[in-house]
C-alpha cells in the first residue's frame, strides 16, 4: 500500500509539471505569436510517441502471445520442467496482464526516444530538393539532409523490436516447453521453431536493408587514408559492391532459414549454416577483400587512387558551407616602404578604429553606468550609422539591468522583480575617435534624451524614441519581472536617475509579456517558479504582466527551436527602437562528401565566454545564415526574417509549420537591412575551413603544403586562443569603396608570416566571401610576428616601459591587418589601465607599422600623427639607400646616388627577387622537384631583368640581389624525405 502511494504521488507531481509547463510554454507562445511553433512540435511528439510506442507494443506483445498460444500441451517429464512449473503456475492465471504490462513498458520506452525524433519526421515529412547531386549515386542531396536519417532511424526501431522479440518469444518458450535443454525428443516444437526462425529471418532481411542503406552511408564516412571525408577509392571499388552482394546474400539466407527449418529438414543445422555463411561473407567481403584492395592497390599510389574523391570532397565541402562563391585576388604585398598616399587616403586610414569593444567595456560602465546595477556586458558590439551625412563604425552597448549586481537591500523579491526591471539606453561612440585623454567619444541621443556631460560634446543625433530594455544579454531565465502595477495610484518601477539627483519611476505599457491578473495565472505561475509571493504580494494585482525568457538568444531559441543560434547578437536602433539582431543558422550533417566539424570547436576563440555565447558540441556538415531574427529590447517581439531565399532546410521548416513561419526577404524594412553584418560565427567556420579548402587542386591538398591556419591572440601567443576576426568599416583592394566587413588574417600551417586577408561582407543584400592571397615565399609578417617586433623595438620598448609601472598595466587593443597601398598597414591601439580601484583602460598610444612588420615601426599619439612618422621613415630609408621610393609621391634623385628603378624595370626586378626568395624556400623543403622549377623560373626572370634594363636605355640602375643561391653557393641544402 505504500509503496503504491508513494507511486501515485510520484505520478502526480511528475503529470503536475508536465501540465504546469505545457500551460505556461502555451501562453509565452500565445504572447510572442508563435503558437504554430508550440503546437505543430507537441503535436508531432505525440503522434511519434503514440505511433512508434504502440507499434512496438503491438509487436512485442503480439510475439509474446504467439510464443504462448504455440506452447506443447504435453511435456516430458524431467527435473527441468519441474523446476518451470513454479513460474507457469504463477504467470498462467494472468497470462495476458504479464504480457500487456511487459509490452506497455517496451512502448513507453519506445515512444519517449520516439518523441525526442520529431525534428528528423517533420523533415523527413517536408522535404525538398536541393537541385544538387551526389557524385556517386546522381541522388539528390535534398534525400541524404531530409530522408536518410529518419530511414535509418527506422532500421534501428526495426533491429530493436526484433531482437526483444526474439529474447520474449525464446524465453515463452522456454517456461512453457516449447524449448527445453533436458529430456528425450527434439529440443523445440515444431511451433517454437517456426516462431523463432521466422524472427530470425526478418532480422536478416532488415540486415539486408541495412547493407543498402549503409551503401549510401559511405558517402557520409570519414576516410582515415584520405584524411577527407566521403567513399574513397577502396570504398567505391571494394566495399559498395561488397555491400551489394552481402544484400543479396543476407535475402538467400532468411529464406534458407524459413525454408530449411520448416519445410525441408526441420532442424535447426542448415539455418545455423546460413547464418554461418553470412557472417563469414560480411568478414571476408566486408572487411578483408576492401583491406586488401586499401593496403596492396590504394596505399602504394594513394595521392593517384584518392584524387578523384578528394576532388568530390574538396567541392562538396566548398557547396555545403557556402564557400564556393568566394573569390581569391592576388595580392604581392611587395611594397615595404610607407606610400605618400597615406596622408592623403580617405577610405582606410579615417576609418581605421581605435576602440576595442572588449577593452572599453570598463570605460562604457565606468562613464555610463550611472547606477551600480545597470551593466554594458563584458564585450560591446560593432555596428555602423550613418550620422550628419557620414557612415562610420561605432562601439555599441546596451545599459542593462544586472542583477548580479543589486545590493543585498536590494535583492529581496519585491525589488528584483517588480521594481529593478529593465535598463536604459544605447550608447555609443565612433569606433575612431577618442576624447578625453583616451575616452570613447559618446554620442548624444543613444540615451534618449540629453547625455551626460563630457569633456567634448557632440552635435551628431541619433535618437532613441524608446531607450528602455527590458530583454537583454545579461538575463538568464530566473530573471523574470513583473511589470505593468500600478501601486495606490504611482508608478512602482525604478527607471532613471534625473539630472537633479532624483529619480524617475515608470509603468511598463508595451504588448509583450503574459497576463497574471487572474487567481489561476497567479496559482499557475507560482507552482512554475516556485514562488508563494505569486498569490500573496500586492505587488501582483489585476493590470500586472509576467516577462521570462528576456535573453535574446534564448526567446529565437524558443521560437525556432530548429535554428542555431550566433553566439554575438548585437543592439541596432533601428525607426528609434532597440532591437536586438540574433543571426540564425540552419545546419545539416549529412551532406555527402562535406567535412564534418564541431561547431563549438570551431566557433572558440578568445572571446567565448566573455561576451561571445558558447555554442552547443554540435557536428554539422552543411550550414547557411538563413535567418535574420530581432528582438525588440521593451516589449520582446520576435521576428524571423528569411535571408537565404534558396536554402532548401529553411524551406522545409517553414513549410512544416504552416509556410507562413518567417517573414519573406522581400519584406525586411531597409533601415533593419542596413544594419545587417556577416555573422561571426558563421565566419568562423569558413574561414577555418579556407584554411585547408581555398586548395582546389586535389593533388596540393592531399600533399597539404599550402594549407593556413588562424594565429593565436597577438599579444598573448602562448594561451593556444585564436585571434577573433574584427569588423571593420573600410576598403580592402579591389572594392570600390568602404564597406562594413568581419575581417581575419590567417598564416602559412606551422609558420607565422601572413598568408592571406579573409573578408566577409554584404554587397546588395547578398553575402560575399573573398580572400587576398600573398605569395607563398612572402616576407610579410603575421600578426603574432608584427605584434613581437612592434613591442621588442628598442626605441618603442622603451616607451611603453615608460607607460606601464607598478601603478598601471599597458593592455592591447585589436591588431588590425590591412592593405594598403600594394603593401601591409598594421594598427594596434595601446591602453594604459591604471591599478587603482574603479580605473578604467585609457587609449594612450596607437602601434604603426608598415611593410614587413619590422622595418617601419612607430608609436604615436594618434593615427594622424602615426601616418606622419610611417612617411618619414620612408623618405628618409629611401633618400640613404637608394631603395626605390613608393609607388606614389616620387621623389628625384639627390647626389650621386643612382636613379631608382620604375617602371618594367622595376618588375623585372621584383620578379628576381621573387624567383630567389622561392629557390631559397625549395632549398629549405628539400624538394628536388620545386628546387628545379625554382632555378627555372630563376633563369627566366633574370634574362627578363636584363631584357627591361637593355630597354631602358643602357643606364646603369641598381642591380638585384645576385642570382647565386645554388647548392654549391649557398647553405647546403637538406637530404629529402620522399
Amino acid at each position: 500500500m505504500t509503496v503504491s502511494v508513494l507511486i501515485g504521488v510520484f505520478l502526480l507531481f511528475t503529470l503536475l509539471g508536465w501540465g504546469v509547463q505545457a500551460w505556461t510554454d502555451w501562453l509565452w507562445f500565445d504572447e510572442v505569436d508563435y503558437t504554430q511553433v508550440f503546437t505543430g512540435v507537441l503535436t508531432t511528439r505525440i503522434l511519434l510517441f503514440l505511433a512508434i510506442g504502440l507499434a512496438m507494443a503491438v509487436v512485442i506483445g503480439g510475439n509474446l502471445w504467439l510464443a504462448y498460444r504455440l506452447r506443447p500441451l504435453l511435456r516430458p517429464h524431467s527435473p527441468e520442467q519441474a523446476t518451470l512449473d513454479r513460474y507457469r503456475m504463477l504467470l498462467t492465471p494472468r497470462i495476458g496482464t504479464w504480457i500487456a504490462v511487459l509490452s506497455i513498458v517496451v512502448g513507453l520506452f519506445a515512444g519517449l526516444s520516439a518523441q525526442s525524433r520529431w525534428s528528423e519526421w517533420l523533415l523527413f515529412r517536408n522535404s525538398q530538393e536541393f537541385g544538387v547531386t551526389d557524385p556517386e549515386f546522381n541522388a539528390d542531396i535534398g534525400f541524404y539532409i531530409f530522408e536518410f536519417p529518419f530511414w535509418r532511424y527506422l532500421i534501428g526501431v526495426g533491429f530493436t523490436a526484433v531482437v526483444l522479440s526474439v529474447i520474449g518469444a525464446l524465453a515463452v518458450h522456454y517456461i512453457f516447453g516449447g524449448v527445453r535443454l533436458q529430456g528425450v525428443g527434439d529440443r523445440m516444437t515444431n511451433g517454437a521453431r517456426a516462431h523463432l526462425t521466422t524472427l530470425v529471418a526478418v532480422f536478416v532481411l532488415l540486415k539486408a536493408v541495412a547493407y543498402v542503406l549503409d551503401r549510401r552511408a559511405l558517402l557520409l564516412e570519414y576516410n582515415e587514408e584520405a584524411k577527407i571525408y566521403g567513399a574513397g577509392y577502396a570504398d567505391i571499388n571494394a566495399l559498395l559492391p561488397a555491400k551489394e552482394i552481402l544484400a543479396y546474400i543476407s535475402i538467400v539466407v532468411a529464406i534458407a532459414i524459413i525454408v530449411f527449418s520448416n519445410a525441408v529438414m526441420r532442424n535447426l543445422v542448415w539455418p545455423g549454416v546460413s547464418l554461418a555463411l553470412l557472417g563469414i561473407s560480411a568478414v571476408a567481403i566486408g572487411g578483408i577483400y576492401p583491406w586488401a584492395v586499401q593496403t596492396f592497390e590504394v596505399n602504394p599510389s594513394l595521392r593517384d587512387k584518392e584524387s578523384e574523391y578528394i576532388g568530390r570532397s574538396i567541392e562538396a565541402t566548398r557547396q555545403a558551407f557556402g564557400l564556393a562563391a568566394a573569390t581569391t585576388t592576388p595580392y604581392g604585398a611587395n611594397n615595404l616602404t610607407p606610400p605618400e598616399s597615406l596622408a592623403t587616403d580617405t577610405n582606410v586610414v579615417p576609418n581605421i578604429r581605435l576602440l576595442d569593444p572588449q577593452l572599453v567595456s570598463e570605460t562604457y560602465t565606468q562613464l555610463q553606468q550611472v547606477r551600480g546595477f545597470y551593466d554594458f556586458g563584458p564585450k560591446l558590439d560593432i555596428d555602423r550609422y550613418n550620422v550628419n551625412g557620414r557612415t562610420q563604425d561605432y562601439v555599441v552597448g546596451v545599459r542593462e539591468i544586472n542583477y548580479r549586481g543589486l545590493s543585498e537591500q536590494q535583492s529581496n523579491w519585491i525589488n528584483r522583480h517588480t521594481v529593478f526591471t529593465h535598463g536604459y539606453g544605447l550608447v555609443g561612440a565612433p569606433a575612431n575617435q577618442v576624447v578625453c585623454g583616451g575616452q570613447p567619444f559618446f554620442v548624444s541621443g543613444f540615451l534618449g534624451d540629453q547625455a551626460q556631460e563630457q569633456c567634448s560634446s557632440s552635435t551628431e543625433q541619433i535618437p532613441a524614441q524608446q531607450p528602455r530594455i527590458y530583454y537583454g544579454e545579461q538575463m538568464d531565465a530566473t530573471d523574470y519581472a513583473i511589470v505593468g502595477q500600478v501601486t495606490e495610484g504611482r508608478n512602482v518601477e525604478f527607471d532613471r536617475p534625473t539630472s537633479g539627483g532624483g529619480e524617475d519611476y515608470y509603468t511598463y505599457t508595451g504588448e509583450g509579456g503574459v497576463e497574471i491578473g487572474s487567481f489561476a495565472r497567479k496559482l499557475l505561475y507560482s507552482i512554475k517558479e516556485q514562488e508563494t509571493n505569486f498569490l500573496l504580494s500586492d505587488a501582483v494585482n489585476e493590470n500586472s504582466k509576467l516577462l521570462y525568457v528576456r535573453n535574446p538568444r534564448d526567446r529565437v531559441e524558443k521560437v525556432a527551436p530548429f535554428l542555431t543560434v550566433d553566439g554575438d547578437p548585437y543592439p541596432a536602433l533601428i525607426d528609434g527602437r532597440i532591437q536586438w539582431i540574433v543571426d540564425g543558422y540552419t545546419t545539416a550533417a549529412t551532406y555527402p562528401y562535406a567535412e564534418r566539424i564541431n561547431l563549438q570547436t570551431e566557433t572558440a576563440d578568445e572571446l567565448t565566454g566573455l561576451g561571445t555565447f558558447q555554442l552547443a558540441r554540435e557536428n554539422v556538415n552543411y550550414i547557411r545564415n538563413s535567418v535574420k531574427a530581432t528582438v525588440d529590447a521593451y516589449d520582446g517581439t520576435v521576428r524571423l526574417y528569411e535571408f537565404d531565399e534558396a536554402d532548401p532546410v529553411l524551406k522545409a521548416w517553414n513549410k512544416a509549420f504552416g509556410g507562413d513561419l518567417v517573414t519573406p526577404k522581400s519584406e525586411i524594412p531597409a533601415e533593419l537591412n542596413q544594419h545587417f553584418r556577416y555573422p561571426a560565427d558563421l565566419f568562423k567556420v569558413q574561414r577555418n575551413l579556407l584554411a585547408k579548402f581555398h586548395v582546389t587542386d586535389p593533388s596540393e591538398f592531399f600533399s597539404g603544403q599550402d594549407f593556413w591556419e588562424v594565429p593565436n591572440v597577438p599579444d598573448a601567443p602562448d594561451s593556444n586562443k585564436k585571434q577573433p576576426p574584427y569588423y571593420l568599416y573600410t576598403q580592402f583592394p579591389g572594392q570600390e569603396g568602404p564597406r562594413f566587413q568581419l575581417t581575419s588574417a590567417v598564416t602559412p600551417a606551422g609558420r607565422q608570416n601572413l598568408a592571406a586577408l579573409i573578408s566577409g561582407s554584404y554587397v546588395d543584400g547578398k553575402p560575399q566571401l573573398a580572400m587576398w592571397e600573398l605569395p607563398d615565399q612572402t616576407a610579410v609578417s603575421g600578426p603574432v610576428q608584427v605584434h613581437q617586433r612592434m613591442t621588442n623595438n628598442a626605441t618603442i620598448r622603451q616607451q611603453l616601459n615608460l607607460l606601464s609601472s607598478n601603478q598601471a598595466q599597458v593592455q592591447y587593443g585589436n591588431l588590425l591587418s590591412l592593405p594598403f597601398g600594394n603593401g601591409m598597414l598594421y594598427v594596434e591601439p595601446v591602453y594604459v589601465k591604471s591599478n587603482q580601484q574603479n580605473a578604467y583602460p585609457l587609449l594612450q598610444r596607437v602601434l604603426l607599422s608598415y611593410g614587413d612588420g619590422g622595418s617601419y615601426v612607430v608609436l604615436a599619439n594618434n593615427i594622424k600623427e602615426g601616418i606622419e612618422q610611417l612617411i618619414e621613415q620612408g623618405r628618409q630609408a629611401q633618400a640613404g639607400n637608394g631603395q626605390p621610393p613608393p609607388p606614389t609621391g616620387e621623389q628625384p634623385p639627390t647626389g650621386n646616388e643612382p636613379p631608382p628603378m620604375t617602371g618594367p624595370l622595376a618588375e623585372a626586378a621584383a620578379q628576381v627577387q621573387t624567383a630567389i626568395a622561392e629557390v631559397k624556400a625549395a632549398q629549405t623543403s628539400g624538394d628536388f622537384e620545386r628546387y628545379g622549377r625554382a632555378l627555372a623560373a630563376l633563369d627566366q626572370a633574370m634574362t627578363a631583368f636584363q631584357q627591361a634594363q637593355q630597354a631602358a636605355g643602357g643606364g646603369t640602375p641598381a642591380t638585384p640581389p645576385p642570382a647565386s643561391p645554388s647548392p654549391e653557393a649557398s647553405e647546403p641544402s637538406p637530404t629529402p624525405t620522399g
